[in-house]
């Protein structure tokens, strides 16, 4: 009887351990945000080859894109001087995450200032 009892709280104990799948896709996205504040080990044109893959990953995986992907992105277009698609991903970060609108309202501003 002890056997089965004990038998019956581990199944109900494991049964209990369900991991959740996280919300969004991150990828190499935390990776690409530290290497670029170390800025001595990836250039800023790998930076932005491994968010696309974590872009292209995200859309594969069918799950969103984390939030700040397209926000990092768009800066990292604007440090390499195409402004165009710069904006097209700090515009898609704020369509995307509408909370960031101000965030990216002073990016935006802050990038023509430049």
């Amino acid at each position: 009887m002890k056997k089965l009892l004990l038998a019956a709280m581990l199944i109900v104990g494991v049964s209990g351990c369900k991991t959740t799948e996280p919300m969004y896709y991150y990828g190499d996205f935390n990776s690409a945000v530290y290497s670029y504040f170390k800025s001595n080990e990836v250039t800023v044109e790998e930076q932005i080859t491994i968010l696309q893959e974590v872009i292209q990953k995200a859309a594969a995986h069918s799950k969103p894109v984390a939030p700040g992907v397209h926000a990092h992105l768009g800066m990292l277009y604007f440090e390499t001087g195409n402004n165009e698609l710069g904006r097209q991903h700090l515009e898609q970060e704020e369509m995307l995450f509408p909370e960031s609108k101000h965030y990216i309202d002073f990016l935006l501003k802050s990038s023509k200032e430049a």
